[in-house]
């Protein structure tokens, strides 16, 4: 799978500027509002064309200005699934799957209305109308119409974005399965940081037209630096966990990690599931011996790698963790009354409770620590 993108467009006095190659499965346009997410979806789907630029998918030139190509709309064999759902009310649900079949010659033809019902896990929702559906059922049922076109690229702008939490975590599990088991390459625009966390393969970051980061998703949103700023973009780093006990009188979850075990509020997932945790800096606090009479119940062995300076009386400690890097964030006062230095073992304390509780789900980011 593979999208090759190179454009250059200014719209008013809005300038993109956007080069990227990516092999993902799913690939995130992520930014704030403004930075030019839409703007590239619609050069890639052809409702606008580029001052200059090379479009490319799966081998397939769309667009190359160097040669005055542009392959027509049409033939582009693009499927666009919007915020909104965009069924038609006076068809079943069936029928709305089967009119995405139109929009794909038969010769080309490649996606079986039952492989993509299953898929989507659509088998209960054939026969009834639009009006009758969830928010979650209608999203399910337009990327299924968009799959039986048989696209080239599947492009998503946002789809989650109408949908409350609920919701979110009903069609989630689908998008995963479209990304593992589908064949076809998907673009996701997102502003979401859970959602690029758990569903993104490459992320490319925009900023005012440009492309400001682009990578593995847990790498580029540890560079905040590189990152617009915006909602959920605290200071923090990534920990690849397993699910490993449930503490039902307690409501927590235990995770294994190469930190050590950490207590979380309860996630529901199987032994041995995935998941993804992030701990904001702000949420660990430092010790030169082990705490005694503490409530907070991960206290993890750690190793100082580097210490550096903030503005305005701050420090940034980096720590490693069995292999894991933690970050902490003191003052200056405290850094230098404990003596942080390189290669000081210290004892890193965090919080169960502060785990944001809305965002722990397999291989998703929980927003503190």
């Amino acid at each position: 799978m593979s999208i090759f993108v190179d454009v250059d467009h200014r719209l008013g006095g809005f300038h993109l500027s956007a080069r990227f190659e990516s092999a993902g499965r799913l690939t995130v346009l992520f930014g704030p509002s403004g930075s030019g997410k839409t703007s590239l979806v619609d050069l890639v789907a052809g409702l606008a064309r580029p001052d200059r630029g090379r479009i490319e998918i799966e081998g397939t030139v769309l667009l190359d200005t160097a040669r005055s190509f542009a392959l027509p709309r049409h033939k582009r064999r693009i499927g666009y699934v919007f915020q909104d759902a965009r069924l038609f009310p006076h068809m079943s649900v069936r029928r709305n799957l089967i009119y995405g079949r139109w929009f794909a010659a038969r010769g080309e033809r490649n996606a079986s209305f039952g492989d993509v019902v299953e898929l989507l896990g659509l088998q209960s929702l054939l026969d009834r109308a639009p009006q009758r559906l969830s928010g979650g059922e209608r999203q399910r049922v337009a990327i299924g119409r968009a799959l039986l076109a048989s696209p080239r690229l599947l492009l998503m702008d946002e789809p989650l974005a109408a949908l409350d939490e609920a919701r979110k975590q009903d069609i989630l599990p689908f998008i995963e399965r479209l990304r593992d088991d589908g064949r076809v390459p998907i673009l996701y625009v997102s502003h979401s940081v859970p959602e690029v966390l758990r569903l993104g393969t490459d992320l490319v970051a925009l900023d005012a037209g440009r492309i400001v980061a682009f990578g593995p998703p847990a790498e580029v949103l540890r560079r905040l630096d590189l990152l617009p700023a915006g909602p959920g973009l605290e200071d923090g780093r990534f920990l690849d966990s397993l699910v490993v006990a449930q503490h039902a009188a307690d409501a927590l979850t235990e995770l294994a990690s190469a930190a050590g075990p950490i207590l979380v509020p309860r996630i529901e997932a199987a032994h041995g599931t995935p998941v993804r945790i992030r701990i904001l800096a702000r949420d660990v606090l430092l010790a030169l011996e082990p705490p005694k009479g503490l409530s907070a119940l991960n206290i993890l062995s750690a190793t100082v790698r580097s210490v550096q300076l903030r503005p305005e009386a701050g420090a940034d400690v980096v720590l490693d963790a069995g292999g894991a890097e933690i970050l902490a964030r003191l003052t200056r006062r405290s850094a230098e009354a404990l003596g942080l230095r390189p290669g000081l073992p210290v004892h890193a304390i965090v919080k169960a409770v502060a785990f944001d509780r809305s965002a722990p789900s397999a291989a998703a980011e929980t927003a503190g620590a």
